[in-house]
């Protein structure tokens, strides 16, 4: 959520720092609701500071013997004034909250202003692309010979678009939150394991409501969600806290199961596990004082790097336009890797700098360190999050990437330990 003071002071400039991800943003209505609300406020402030002092002015009389009773109704005046200005002063408040959640983060001014995600910027790349000495197949056609996935039975069980693992699918799909978990842990993130329900206070907190309504699960007996991501809960951590500056930054990673509708249709090139309302993530997450954010993006996008180059994948990381960026990121990285069976690559990590978007509306503040005896006012913190990373396509790019003539999967170094020492998932007995 923005500033309404830093939108009343200068609107031109937060208008045309807006309009560089939204041409067609204008802040006018929300000004003109701005100034009505405040008009009203002072118009029932005033009425109120007068019938303040007449109910001195009542106790005077009284004491005095005077006829209070002019005073009286000039009172009873007021209290019916004040009850009329009331509703449209709080319509008009809701009107204004409405618009200003409404409003994306303004991007930083190192993101490229462009509509189309066709020209997201490649920043980095790290290895080649997998060639092939022979007619490679993708995950579902590997997956008939292999035992992976069974998403006739998920259907089934729920419905389409839902997956099931197994065999050795499960087993792969362990071993892949295991190596993440371990990796960011090591790298200094504090490991929550959160609740999968949150509140709709929480949803709000992250961003996804209200814009995103029509993505989330939300249960029908009682006013939660399930978690499209385990961002949510980990940035109502420390809502409505003061934290102190010495604290930070602070570093927190959680595995979870994420939920997401994906409302609309897809082409056959989506099946399987390229698009799917449940897949598993490790996220990694940041509080950070405004002025260290943009550094801990860097180390944040570096650290999923990392973790796709050490399980061998070709990839590359995008520096997303401003079409592109989602409502409360002000910067992102996307680090991609290549699907051989979609001949086209696909994220596996989204890593964004929020700054205070989501830290106004979860009210989430550090007291800054200041000179000695001196009590700093609270600030609030920038927050940062980071795929670490989404399993689905990363399972895709494993199999498709790492698959031998012979139809087996060769598993990456890195993952043997969590799998007894196997090198190899071979094909069951025709």
């Amino acid at each position: 959520m923005l500033d309404l003071k830093r939108i009343r002071e200068n609107p031109e400039q937060v208008e045309a720092q807006l309009r560089r991800r939204e041409p067609n943003l204008s802040l006018k209505p929300l000004v003109e609701l701005d100034e009505r609300h405040r008009e009203l406020l002072h118009r029932i402030e005033t009425l109120r500071n007068e019938q303040k002092n007449l109910s001195k002015e009542v106790g005077k009389a009284k004491s005095q013997g005077a006829d209070a009773g002019p005073i009286l109704a000039r009172v009873s005046e007021l209290k019916k004034a004040i009850a009329a200005l009331e509703d449209p002063r709080r319509q008009a408040e809701e009107q204004l909250n409405a618009l200003l959640v409404e409003l994306p983060n303004p991007p930083h001014p190192s993101v490229p202003v462009d509509r189309d995600k066709k020209n997201n910027v490649e920043v980095r790349r790290w290895a080649e692309k997998r060639r092939f000495d022979f007619e490679p197949r993708n995950h579902l056609q590997l997956s008939e010979r292999l035992g992976l996935f069974d998403f006739t039975r998920a259907a089934k069980m729920t419905g389409s678009q839902w997956p099931m693992y197994i065999g050795a699918g499960a087993r792969l799909e362990f071993a892949l939150i295991q190596f993440m978990l371990e990796e960011t842990i090591a790298k200094g993130f504090t490991p929550v394991l959160p609740p999968l329900l949150v509140n709709e206070t929480s949803m709000f907190t992250s961003g996804n409501l209200p814009k995103f309504a029509d993505q989330l699960y939300k249960c029908q007996d009682d006013p939660l969600y399930l978690v499209p991501t385990s961002e949510v809960p980990l940035t109502n951590l420390h809502r409505d806290e003061i934290l102190e500056e010495s604290d930070l930054p602070l570093y927190y990673c959680s595995y979870t199961p994420c939920f997401r509708r994906e409302a609309g249709t897809y082409g056959a090139e989506e099946r399987g596990l390229v698009r799917v309302h449940q897949f598993h993530k490790v996220e990694m997450y940041k509080f950070t004082t405004p002025e260290t954010s943009y550094e801990e993006l860097e180390s944040l996008t570096a650290a999923a790097e990392d973790l796709v180059r050490k399980l061998e994948l070709h990839s590359r990381t995008m520096l997303l336009v401003t079409g592109d960026l989602g409502q409360q990121a002000a910067k992102t990285y996307d680090v991609e890797v290549w699907l051989p069976g979609q001949n086209a690559y696909y994220e596996v990590s989204s890593c964004s700098n929020c700054e205070d978007y989501q830290a106004r509306r979860g009210n989430i503040r550090y007291r800054p360190t200041d000179a000695p005896g001196q009590k700093a006012k609270p600030r609030f913190v920038h927050t940062l999050n980071g795929s670490a990373l989404a399993t689905s396509r990363l399972m895709i790019a494993l199999v498709e990437n790492n698959q031998q003539a012979d139809g087996s999967i060769l598993i990456p170094e890195v993952l043997r330990k969590y799998l007894g020492g196997q090198e190899r998932i071979e094909p069951k007995p025709d």
